[in-house]
């Protein structure tokens, strides 16, 4: 990997290029307190932004440690030769036109070629890229306002995004700023090299990245293990999740799987957590901050009305927080803190009778915390200063921070309104080591993203094949056959051409039996599939009622406790989804699926069936047997196997129902749709 320190922690600043965008650079250098050497070049220009100009990269004093180029497209790629020509540490290319153009300029996909032939070793953000602020040195190379100061440590923010960063600078919610970089286009350096590189920066406690696509697969697979290795956690906020899902136009499993599911299933399998808005992000960035990822999200929570317990218990209500009840430690402690009043239970409501007693808060709420907790909240709105006299409010602020200081558990104040925790008070608190939450519902959004549990390291991702817009639909019995070859189990069957042979192949396999019309994806809906067929008239009533001529006939398979579809999509951007999820006619009714990428262990796959609403059935409902979970697994195994042996040309495999019985996992239907039908 090409180092980045040079051009993200530089002791000297090339500005290329004049007017309001270079000016900028220079000062928003100096409004921070950049130490280095700050070096404009104009051709023409004496002095820009009040400093003496250089006339090209030649005449610069020394190779400057990162670049900013703020010229037009066809004049960027001249210096960003002559930058890497001279040694440079690295460049932001500001000018766009580049591939991101390609769709309405011809032009875009060449330049951006002879730009990465121009830069060689040397690395560029961009091109179309804003650039980076460095909060811990004071090195901008940023043409804009912005809204952070300078700072010891703190997060790390990369995003897809130039408004996007400009707004997270102006964040008023005391979340420390070490970096805010922004990658353009990627034409060279991606999104998790310089997330990876960032995280190299001792002072960087936590990445966040806000991710519009992923692009290199395996960056990402290194960006992850870094992290861990490095004992840092990465948030994410992907965006996309609404985008229209493809198309399912033959299989269930493509709706399952499509638009964001990939998405999902990659940050999940790298142990990134995701949120999904802005305000939460920051939230959860800071809370890791501060405190790390938590051992759970079993949290208590404690405010002085009612009204805020209530609330409190709603958010977390259907998300993965729990608020477990009080043990006797803490009820013993809690009385003696509160006396006989005060109801005790977790959410908490202790009244008022102790406001403004320092000692008598600090005692209370120290009562609350447990080893059993991730973490103690305090729920608390402070009123606004401009119109009110916020000064009666110090006493739950004092009391926090001592709480923190005697227990050394991670203790938060939150404002159920994010309005409603003043920015000097939330800077107060985190400098004490409380962590200041902006908005409740955000509060569980953090808590649930940081007591996520990480998950084992896995296997490298099997990467998507080329990908083929017309797939031909293998026919079932074919598609059973090549799957039962790796070890699926398929019921006993024979095709037959006419409703005579149908008759003929029931009695040969022994009723009861299933008849299906071939050549059809949607059997159920098309009326080609009739179940639990008894004797040759039945299966004849039931073939010339089908709208094919063509039919396979099958062994009757008894017993199921449940039904699964286990189905693969391939997903150009993140590879090959699997899809486990309620089979049969329970798949479009309860939307019940969990997606993970292959290849995966036997670990996720169990987690992924415990997933599933339909998980009781799996595991016996009200005295039914369970299903045998070692033949599932063997099962969706055997369809990995034939995906790994022959994904190229394979674009999906769907089996549903998948029939789950006592002592068998049996693939009652099969879909393949590949492009090469000859394999």
């Amino acid at each position: 990997m090409k180092s980045l320190k040079r051009l993200f922690r530089p002791d000297s600043i090339a500005v290329i290029g004049g007017g309001t965008w270079c000016s900028a650079v220079i000062e928003q250098c100096r409004k921070m307190g950049f130490a280095g050497d700050i070096w404009p070049v104009h051709p023409k220009a004496e002095e820009v932004a009040g400093l003496p100009a250089y006339r090209d990269i030649e005449a610069l004093p020394f190779a400057p440690d990162a670049s900013f180029i703020g010229i037009n497209r066809l004049a960027t790629i001249d210096v960003v030769k002559a930058l890497s020509a001279r040694g440079a540490g690295g460049a932001v290319c500001f000018a766009s036109g580049f591939l991101e153009a390609e769709a309405e300029d011809s032009e875009g996909a060449d330049l951006q070629q002879g730009l990465l032939e121009a830069a060689g070793d040397m690395p560029v953000l961009g091109p179309n890229c804003y650039g980076f602020i460095n909060y811990l040195d004071g090195a901008l190379l940023w043409p804009d306002q912005h809204g952070g100061q300078r700072v010891e440590k703190g997060v790390a923010i990369v995003t897809q995004s130039s408004n996007i960063a400009i707004n997270l600078t102006m964040q008023k919610r005391a979340l420390p700023l070490a970096y805010v970089v922004t990658c353009g286009n990627q034409a060279q350096t991606g999104l998790a090299e310089i997330g990876e590189a960032l995280l190299e920066d001792d002072r960087v406690t936590v990445l966040g990245l806000h991710i519009e696509g992923f692009g290199d697969l395996r960056a990402f697979e290194a960006l992850a293990l870094r992290a861990r290795q490095l004992g840092k956690q990465i948030v994410a906020l992907k965006v996309g999740r609404s985008a229209q899902a493809r198309a399912a136009t033959v299989s269930h499993t493509a709706s399952l799987a499509g638009g964001d599911a990939g998405a999902g299933a990659l940050l999940a399998r790298l142990g990134i957590s995701r949120l999904y808005d802005l305000p939460s992000f920051l939230e959860t960035l800071k809370l890791m901050h501060v405190v790390g990822r938590l051992p759970s999200t079993r949290i208590a929570t404690i405010s002085c009305s009612g009204g805020e317990a209530s609330l409190s218990a709603d958010t977390a209500h259907g998300r993965g927080v729990s608020l477990p009840a009080l043990n006797d430690r803490q009820r013993t402690d809690l009385r003696a803190a509160l006396g006989p009043m005060v109801a005790l239970a977790n959410p908490l409501d202790y009244h008022t009778y102790i406001w403004r007693d320092v000692d008598a808060m600090t005692r209370a709420f120290s009562a609350m915390v447990d080893p059993q907790l991730a973490m103690t909240l305090l729920v608390v709105d402070f009123p606004r200063g401009d119109r009110c006299d916020p000064s009666d409010w110090e006493c739950v602020t004092q009391a926090a921070i001592a709480v923190r200081q005697q227990t050394g558990q991670p203790i938060a104040i939150v404002a159920s309104l994010p309005e409603l925790l003043p920015e000097d008070v939330a800077e107060q608190l985190l400098a004490a080591g409380v962590v200041p939450m902006l908005g409740l519902s955000e509060a569980m959004s953090a808590i649930e993203a940081a007591g996520l549990p990480l998950p084992e390291l896995a296997h490298p991702l099997l990467l998507p094949t080329k990908s083929h817009p017309d797939p031909d639909l293998v026919p079932e019995g074919e598609a059973k056959a090549w799957l039962a070859r790796f070890g699926l189990r398929v019921p006993r069957s024979k095709p037959a051409r006419s409703v005579v042979a149908a008759r003929a192949v029931a009695a040969d396999i022994g009723y009861p039996v299933v008849l299906k019309g071939e050549g059809i994806a949607h059997k159920t809906e098309e009326g080609a599939v009739r179940l639990n067929l008894t004797c040759g008239q039945e299966v004849s009533d039931a073939a010339v009622a089908m709208p094919t001529d063509r039919f396979l006939v099958e062994e009757m398979v008894t017993g199921a406790v449940a039904e699964l579809l286990v189905g693969v999509v391939k997903d150009p951007a993140h590879g090959f989804v699997l899809t486990l999820a309620a089979g049969g006619t329970l798949t479009e009714i309860m939307q019940d699926s969990a997606p993970i990428l292959l290849p995966a262990s036997d670990a996720a796959l169990n987690t992924a069936l415990d997933s599933l609403r339909i998980a009781p059935l799996l595991s016996g409902y009200r005295g039914a047997p369970p299903a045998d979970r070692a033949a599932i697994l063997r099962a969706i195994r055997a369809v990995e196997a034939y995906l790994v042996a022959e994904a190229e040309g394979l674009e999906e495999i769907e089996i549903n129902p998948l029939l789950c019985t006592p002592s068998d996992a049996v693939a009652a239907d099969a879909l393949i749709r590949r492009k090469d039908m000859l394999r």
